[in-house]
């Protein structure tokens, strides 16, 4: 059955306007096989009778990223580890000077990236939240980000519709994208196979650029009003966009047809996230509900009315099976979603 797991109310102090799903992976099998044959040679050659104790090994565990307008003195970004169905407090990030506008996590797990009102980038360690960099750039430059596929990269749009790229270990400008005659953009996503980077406007305009190319291959004009957010599915194949227009769109990214035009909100789409299958997906909005609509039905199977206000932000599970929001009400909501429930 589709319910609330757990909501934890007075997040932050103020709306709450992102969040993010993270996983930490601790060292792969192949370093620790590796870590454990040196242990293995580096005993034997002391020839000693007592064995080398192993180092603790690192559980993984899945984590969310909220950011928020918190208070003037204190705009925050916060860190949940999900412990079962239960939000625990990680690290509270302060280092912006304004409103959290967009947070996102590596697909390595390692980093944290968020951006702000104040035009400022920080990019943080996931594990124990130290700053890595802190970027700043031109006012209004710097709102919703995203991280490359291989986590090497974090992009953000600017007013004028170029994409930036800043790369995570230096904090430098890698690569500028320019549409040409752009307006302000208000969504980012980049495709899980690292191809394609897609951009949402104010005008409701949708420019995919090929990254190797940096060029605009694809305009996409199905939108009326501004596009609040946009994702690829997992195999990169599909692009779902979500707009002021009351209206969320699939996209056939090789062909640029529309696939779909999907309707059921009664105000605003904020946001979309496809499920790690690809078989689902979750949108928000600002009529204050979150829904979970089949792709291949293409239709809403559950709704969740648990918001008091609207709800800026929705992401699916990696695991397809949960669903986290983040609202204007402060709160943050965690949604069983089997994904085997009709």
């Amino acid at each position: 059955m589709f319910s609330v797991l757990q909501k934890e109310e007075l997040a932050h102090p103020g709306a709450i306007w992102t969040c993010a799903w993270g996983q930490f992976r601790p060292e792969n099998e192949e370093e620790s096989e590796k870590q454990d044959d040196s242990e293995k040679l580096d005993s034997e050659e002391m020839e000693t009778d007592q064995p080398k104790e192993k180092p603790q090994q690192k559980e993984p565990y899945d984590f969310i990223v909220s950011g928020a307008l918190g208070n003037p003195e204190n705009p925050e970004v916060k860190v949940w580890r999900l412990e079962g169905d239960k939000f625990n407090a990680l690290h509270c990030l302060s280092e912006h000077s304004l409103g959290i506008v967009s947070v996102d996590v590596s697909p390595n797990g390692k980093y944290i990236a968020s951006s702000s009102l104040d035009s400022t980038l920080c990019i943080w360690n996931a594990e124990d939240g130290n700053l890595i960099n802190k970027i700043s750039a031109g006012p209004v430059d710097m709102w919703t980000i995203a991280f490359s596929s291989d986590s090497k990269y974090v992009i953000s749009g600017s007013n004028d519709g170029k994409i930036s790229m800043y790369n995570v270990d230096s904090g430098k400008v890698h690569q500028v994208l320019d549409p040409q005659n752009g307006k302000f953009t208000l969504s980012l996503a980049y495709s899980p196979d690292g191809k394609y980077i897609a951009s949402g406007a104010l005008d409701g305009i949708i420019n995919i650029f090929d990254v190797q190319a940096g060029k605009v291959v694809q305009t996409l004009e199905g939108h009326a009003m501004s596009v609040r957010s946009l994702c690829f599915s997992p195999d990169s194949q599909m692009l779902l966009t979500a707009s002021d227009d009351r209206h969320m769109k699939l996209y056939d990214v090789a062909h640029s047809d529309v696939v779909q035009t999907l309707s059921g909100h009664s105000s605003w789409v904020l946001s979309v996230s496809f499920s790690g299958s690809g078989a689902r997906f979750a949108s928000s909005s600002s009529d204050k509900s979150v829904k979970i609509w089949d792709v291949a039905e293409r239709k809403c199977i559950h709704t969740f009315n648990d918001h008091q206000d609207q709800v800026w932000s929705v992401k699916y599970s990696p695991h397809s099976d949960r669903v986290v929001s983040v609202s204007e009400d402060k709160s943050i909501i965690l949604f069983d979603c089997p994904p085997n429930v009709y």
